[in-house]
């Protein structure tokens, strides 16, 4: 049953870091956060299940929890308080902070069915986006992160946050979402963030050749405008639909098997990560070709983006606080999908793709994805990308009223990408969100199950 979501917005506020902060700096942006100067805002939605939970206490105790850590935190996350703002007299986009800049934070409470949006079925896209805050950006000035916290009484409530993608990627964004729940959990004054939380936000640890950031840069201009404003976008479809998939370990243990025993190859990298994207991608592209009847000569793009920190050559601390992720990809034939050794064909393209990722060669392989990535996404060019990643561990945010009960990523229903989760049992499954035509969600649905009743 769909959901009637009234949103009505209580409070809209700006959240300064806590006034111990008296620094202004700016932060240049690097070229692997010049890649996604002209991307959209990646929109992350938290569910949080407290059964008979009353506006007042909402209101007495969490509202003020939550914006006393979320000021203290932005204190060791100055950026995220900060703009993005391009100077006359500098190249390059730059971030500023000033004292008295802030997080623009909005409160709202919903009468939508918490339980319907939060669960793993197939629900309607437009029911989530009054959740999910905009990010103001405009030709000369852009936010870098924005939040709503939404009320749903008697149910629980979501932090909804937009997060601009040239100033941070996924592992930064989750852990600043997991640096706010640790400082809310703990709910002190000032408390230290542990090590694995406290960002570095240092741009000279990225070493790379002078003069590639402004390559690139100068790719996303069109007649040497410096607007910050983003790529156009097409509305949303209100035919769309999202739902949740699992796959378990036994699952990934079944398809690890099946592409071994087709390819008959132990040079293939058959990670979890690997062989999820490629049953996804099948899934997929079968479900689009049965329902719209699609060409089977036509191709299919998949891409995905790595994580450098550890590959780059010096290494960086994992801590890094900024992008350092570079995209990745392949073309398959539809109709070799299509047909029944689909998973080990993109397993394979996948597995080939993986090899760009040896240590000390990754920059040379962005730079050549960069100059074909740039141009494809100007024309409009469209894939089956993925958001987030089973490594981030997102259900690990637990503001003190336990872990969350689902994690979306809302985005998704305007790029064509999947997103990546663990399972949140720990289970060591993973957990996949997926945004269809309401009838390609269907076939993709039975494609999904009845396919993995035919692995041993």
């Amino acid at each position: 049953m769909a959901s009637t979501n009234s949103v009505k917005i209580q409070e809209v506020t700006k959240v300064t870091p806590h006034p111990d902060s008296t620094t202004e700096f700016s932060l240049p942006l690097t070229f692997f956060d010049i890649f996604w100067f002209k991307f959209h805002p990646v929109e992350r939605l938290f569910f949080y299940q407290i059964t008979h939970l009353t506006p007042q206490f909402f209101n007495s105790v969490i509202l003020p929890q939550l914006k006393q850590s979320l000021s203290i935190t932005l204190l060791h996350y100055l950026p995220l308080a900060g703009n993005l703002v391009w100077p006359q007299e500098t190249p390059k986009p730059v971030i500023y902070y000033f004292r008295n800049d802030g997080v623009l934070l909005t409160v709202a409470e919903s009468n939508a069915d918490f339980n319907y949006l939060s669960g793993h079925g197939t629900r309607e896209v437009v029911e989530f986006h009054s959740l999910i805050p905009d990010l103001s950006i405009s030709d000369d000035k852009a936010a870098v992160i924005a939040i709503q916290i939404t009320l749903f009484p008697n149910e629980g409530f979501s932090i909804g946050t937009s997060a601009h993608h040239a100033i941070l990627d996924g592992r930064s964004s989750t852990m600043f979402m997991k640096s706010w729940a640790y400082v809310c959990k703990q709910d002190k004054q000032d408390p230290s963030l542990s090590p694995e939380l406290t960002p570095l936000i240092d741009r000279s640890v990225i070493q790379y050749p002078a003069g590639i950031d402004m390559l690139f840069l100068n790719s996303w201009l069109d007649s040497n405008s410096r607007s910050l404003k983003l790529l156009p976008r097409e509305g949303v479809d209100s035919n769309l639909v999202r739902a949740t998939f699992e796959l378990s370990r036994e699952d990934i243990k079944k398809l690890r098997v099946e592409v071994q025993e087709v390819k008959q190859s132990e040079q293939l990298h058959l990670s979890t990560f690997v062989l999820t994207y490629a049953y996804v991608i099948v899934c997929i592209t079968r479900a689009k070709g049965e329902e719209e009847g699609n060409n089977p000569n036509s191709e299919v793009i998949f891409g995905f983006t790595a994580d450098y920190r550890t590959r780059l050559e010096p290494p960086i601390p994992v801590n890094y606080f900024g992008n350092c992720v570079g995209p990745h990809g392949g073309i398959v034939e539809a109709n070799d999908i299509i047909k029944g050794d689909g998973v080990s064909v993109v397993a394979e393209k996948l597995s080939e793709s993986m090899k760009e990722l040896k240590k000390g060669s990754v920059l040379e392989e962005t730079g050549k994805n960069l100059a074909y990535m740039i141009p494809f996404m100007k024309q409009g060019g469209k894939g089956i990308g993925i958001a987030g990643s089973p490594g981030f561990e997102i259900y690990g945010s637990d503001f003190g009223w336990g872990r969350p009960k689902k994690v979306e990523v809302v985005s998704i229903d305007k790029n064509g990408s999947i997103c990546l989760a663990e399972s949140r049992d720990g289970s060591g499954g993973v957990e996949v969100g997926v945004v269809l035509e309401k009838k390609e969600m269907e076939v993709f649905a039975s494609l999904f199950v009845d396919g993995l009743r035919h692995f041993k």
